[in-house]
């Protein structure tokens, strides 16, 4: 959902008014469409599922997609600005291109739009059953631990894999946050068959970090800890496809609480078996913004998977008579 490529912005801070330089940094550190559409089949194909496991017979209330979208677009822009803090020193030295080193918007600044973002949040949970806002507090706790690397900052920066899947496991928190729009005000429980959803985005969250830090040799960057120099190019690819083979697994598993395994098989299948393809080309021919590919394709899978794990599904139920 974001990259870490290297920029080429020289612009001074003072050629962009206030709103332009907003404008230039979600261009360059969040882009609103290139998050907004992953997450939007994100969070409507979580409320799609949870009705399906409710035995709904009609599309989710509007205002639970609202607040699900919404809520989950906020806490990937607070992921984005604790990440502005967290890297600010190594962003400076290796980084300078960046719009918070460079001057073009700082880290106080990005701040008070984590804090608005929030109070959003909190009024949106409100709004929609305002005992929800008690798993709200529950995400935001582990947000908080994360942006302060669990008090343990040294001891994960030595263990990479043990640092990923810590940090990961927010990605699950927000969808089971999503899916409770509509079931929390509803029945006030999750309903069954609800846990290899949630298993699903934890793994696919694997899949996006693993894909956006893959690059080809000329796109390494100093003080860029990217996967394909960690664990080399090979070793990257083939784990990132092994996640992506993992998540189509326990996507079908989902599936079969719903009685749809078959047409995600095949929908799955089908993109991992042009993942492959993008993967060996770029093993055998890694030129220059080659491994951009890959996090494309990352992207369009993530869209994929969602959209037949939810959205796809319902619309099935609801399109097609009942005997």
């Amino acid at each position: 959902m974001e990259s870490d490529e290297p920029g080429t912005n020289t612009e001074s801070p003072k050629t962009h008014s206030s709103l332009g330089k907003w404008w230039v940094y979600q261009r360059e550190r969040f882009p609103l469409i290139g998050h907004g559409l992953p997450v939007a089949a994100f969070s409507f194909s979580a409320v799609c599922f949870s009705r399906l496991l409710r035995g709904g017979e009609d599309w989710p209330r509007w205002e639970a997609a609202v607040v699900a979208f919404l809520t989950a677009f906020f806490f990937f822009l607070q992921l984005r600005i604790a990440d502005e803090f967290k890297d600010f020193e190594e962003d400076s030295r290796y980084r300078p291109y960046r719009p918070v080193p460079r001057g073009l918007v700082t880290l106080r600044e990005l701040a008070w739009v984590g804090v608005g973002t929030a109070v959003s949040q909190l009024a949106l949970a409100l709004w929609l059953a305002p005992s929800l806002g008690l798993l709200l507090a529950g995400v935001w706790f582990y947000l908080v631990l994360m942006s302060k690397e669990f008090f343990v900052a040294a001891w994960l920066k030595r263990r990479a894999v043990v640092y990923m899947l810590s940090h990961m496991a927010i990605v699950p928190l927000i969808d089971f946050y999503a899916t409770a729009c509509d079931w929390w005000p509803s029945q006030g429980h999750p309903p069954a068959g609800l846990f290899w959803f949630v298993v699903v985005s934890y793994f696919n969250g694997l899949v996006i970090e693993i894909g956006r830090k893959i690059r080809a040799p000329v796109d390494e960057e100093e003080g860029v800890t990217t996967y394909s120099v960690a664990w080399g190019r090979r070793t990257a690819v083939c784990v990132w496809l092994a996640v992506m083979t993992t998540t189509a697994v326990c996507a079908v598993c989902a599936m079969t609480v719903i009685d749809f395994a078959v047409p995600v098989a095949v929908g799955l299948g089908t993109m991992l078996a042009v993942a492959v393809v993008v993967a060996v080309r770029f093993l055998r021919a890694p030129v220059t913004r080659s491994g951009k590919r890959i996090e494309l394709l990352a992207g369009l899978w993530t869209i994929g998977l969602y959209l037949s794990i939810g959205v796809i599904p319902l619309a099935w139920r609801l399109l097609t008579p009942r005997s």
